[in-house]
């Protein structure tokens, strides 16, 4: 998946796992890493940095339309089950996992309106306290959740308790880590 590309526009960047946005400039040699859930995480001589979709299209040879773009809402009834597809389009861009294979989310609580609409609260956690990306794939799951039929409100909250551990991980999730 690994592959260099030059960058042929300055692009706002998230420094990972600071969690920073910064500007990366044109010019900058930056190898893409992943291309999950609708972004791509690149390696430049600064550092890893996650690049939103919209902005992908400034590495010089890359081919976006390739990119593993989320899903778009399935129109329909609303469920849960919408919900968790919808996180599972989310991942920390530094591992190659959904959030929901991954064990971070605690609890998901879907509330129904008087209009007929829907509030969604979500706990998540991460896998490292102090991680700086945690508000970057809160606000990532909470725009998707936010983008599906019915849905008012939605709110991810980050949680430390319990604490995140290995064991967390669901069984695709094992198997997508080779840990299986």
């Amino acid at each position: 998946m690994s592959s260099e590309h030059i960058l042929i526009r300055d692009i706002s960047a998230t420094v990972i796992p600071a969690g920073d946005v910064i500007t990366l400039k044109t010019g900058t040699k930056a190898r893409v890493m992943q291309t999950l859930g609708g972004s791509v995480t690149v390696r430049t001589d600064g550092g890893l940095y996650r690049i939103q979709h919209e902005d992908a299209d400034a590495l010089a040879g890359f081919d976006v339309s390739k990119m593993a773009v989320a899903a778009a809402p399935a129109a329909g009834e609303f469920g849960e089950q919408a919900v968790w597809a919808a996180m599972k389009t989310c991942f920390d861009p530094e591992i190659p996992v959904n959030i929901v294979d991954l064990g971070l989310i605690y609890d998901l609580n879907v509330e129904k309106t008087p209009a007929g609409g829907h509030l969604v609260e979500v706990k998540m956690t991460l896998t490292a306290q102090g991680c700086g990306m945690g508000p970057t794939i809160a606000e990532d799951a909470r725009r998707k959740i936010a983008a599906l039929p019915t849905v008012e409100s939605a709110k991810v909250h980050i949680v430390w308790d319990p604490i995140w551990t290995p064991q967390m991980i669901s069984p695709d999730g094992r198997k997508a880590l080779g840990l299986e």
